[in-house]
């Protein structure tokens, strides 16, 4: 990827927080990279070069700023827009797929070879898969160093280290300090305990102002799922499926960052529990670019001033959105909720101390001293294998919608559809249609909130037509379809817009 010189001194020269995860500023005379809001001094021209991605400075051997922490900048948003191989692949890195499955695994979820993959990454993001796993693992371990009190050989396995030395070496190459010195220094920055329960990590999770915090918690309350979800005193908490156990999550949006409480069953699972909450409440997407153009429209212009900021809620589980989807079909949002919560509260659910399907922890019980420790309370959702094996009467609803729904949960379950974020939109739209009991709307939504399509629209949706009425709007689905052509690529947030006037 091609970054323009100019653009970015000028970026750096004003130290411009909405370039932050854009790019990244290597100082050759220091051997640091940095974000572009650094509030350090702007170094000179002949000594900066900048980097597409923070593995492709510690590519080149340049250590991370201590003092902007440009690992813990917001991502870039260039991945949530693109659909391409490239797109895709930086979210299943960002989700810990690597880790998990290696770069075959990656290349195979992807269709690519290794070698071509490798080079298309390359060419845009300036590292190959490895480089910016490495990267992600460095970020992981470090955060492990310094909120938790887990043992430092623990932290390097869980954050995906081959072995005790690598974790180290990794760590002083990128941030110029052995683990324990990061630790040392993180408990001497801390002037007071930290927040939240017992056995809990807490993080912030950085995002390009503005944010509008109210429109994403009432939009997530009013669909919240008894059991699974609930929202209450400014924070919205859930319980999460990942890769290696359950989990649950508190997030508190706050001037300035999202607080994060988590509950692991597995402290590897950090990574993809920190992007599924990022991609949860669209924590990477470039909020001045989405209003600039929205408000161009002088029917949303004066809701963008008015609230700016407005974000798309979206999943931490394709599959749950899928089902969420199909059992919305012309039903209320309330009439959704309680059908939804009949389903939930049908699924067997194991034993907190003993979760059904999952690696046992790394780390001791919290009692022990650990930050690692069992979620109780709100579970995931379940999966596909477990609604598949709900009786009928499980359902609540008509014969043709459990159908639909079971036919939804084989065909992800047997790998048929892949809702995972690194899906390919257009395929997912696809082999959803070709799905008995499922329409374009049903696939529209899914796309929107559960795989992360910013340009989505739902000419046929009712809250949709009633908003564009509100405003003054064609309302029929093919005018309205043709009049949102304006708003691309950014019709999903047109879409939360109308909702909103409705």
């Amino acid at each position: 990827m091609e970054l323009d010189f100019e653009r970015c001194y000028r970026a750096v020269d004003s130290r411009d927080q909405r370039f932050d995860g854009w790019f990244y500023t290597g100082v050759l005379t220091t051997g640091i990279y940095c974000r572009p809001s650094c509030p350090a001094m702007t170094p000179k021209r002949k000594n900066v070069r900048f980097f597409p991605s923070a593995a492709a400075a510690q590519r080149t051997g340049l250590r991370a700023c201590r003092r902007c922490r440009p690992d813990a900048a917001p991502g870039s948003p260039d991945w949530n827009v693109r659909a391409d191989v490239v797109g895709r692949a930086m979210r299943l890195i960002g989700d810990g797929v690597v880790d998990r499955e290696g770069v075959p695994g990656l290349a195979a979820r992807l269709g690519y070879t290794e070698r071509h993959l490798h080079r298309m990454l390359v060419t845009e993001v300036g590292a190959g898969p490895l480089a910016l796993a490495r990267a992600q693992r460095a970020q992981t371990a470090r955060i492990l160093v310094e909120t938790t009190d887990l043992g430092l050989a623990e932290i390097a396995f869980a954050a995906g280290f081959g072995s005790v030395r690598q974790f180290n070496d990794t760590i002083r190459e990128v941030y110029a300090a052995a683990p324990s010195e990061l630790r040392t220094a993180a408990r001497g920055r801390s002037t007071e305990p930290a927040a939240g329960t017992p056995g809990a990590i807490n993080l912030r999770l950085a995002f390009r102002a503005p944010l509008h915090a109210e429109a994403l918690l009432d939009f997530l309350a009013l669909r919240a799922i008894p059991g699974i979800e609930e929202v209450g005193d400014g924070s919205y908490r859930r319980g999460l499926r990942l890769p290696h156990g359950p989990a649950e999550v508190d997030l508190t949006p706050l001037p300035g960052y999202v607080g994060a409480t988590l509950r692991l069953t597995d402290v590897r699972d950090l990574a993809p529990a920190v992007a599924r909450c990022r991609r949860l409440f669209d924590l990477d997407a470039d909020p001045e670019a989405v209003d600039a153009l929205l408000s161009e429209d002088p029917a949303l212009a004066d809701l963008v001033a008015k609230e700016p900021g407005v974000r798309v809620p979206r999943a931490v589980d394709g599959f749950e959105m899928a089902v969420r989807a199909i059992i919305g079909q012309q039903v209320s949002v309330a009439g959704a909720r309680t059908v939804l919560a009949r389903l939930v509260a049908a699924t067997a659910v194991p034993a907190p101390s003993e979760p059904a399907g999952t690696s046992p922890p790394m780390s001791p019980p919290p009692e022990s001293g650990s930050e690692s420790g069992e979620p109780a309370g709100l579970r995931p959702f379940p999966s596909p294998e477990e609604v598949l094996a709900l009786p009928d009467s499980a359902f609540g609803m008509p014969t043709a919608r459990r159908e639909s729904i079971r036919g939804l949960a084989e065909a992800v379950a047997t790998g048929h559809l892949d809702l995972d974020p690194g899906a390919d939109r257009a395929e997912m739209v696809h082999r959803m249609t070709a799905l008995p009991g499922i329409g374009a709307w049903t696939a529209g939504y899914v796309a929107m909130r559960g795989i992360g399509d910013p340009d989505v629209f739902l000419p046929t949706d009712l809250g949709v037509r009633r908003g564009a009425a509100a405003l003054g709007l064609p309302d029929t689905p093919s005018t309205l379809d043709a009049y949102a052509g304006r708003w691309r690529p950014w019709r999903s947030y047109a879409v939360i817009r109308l909702w909103r006037a409705e």
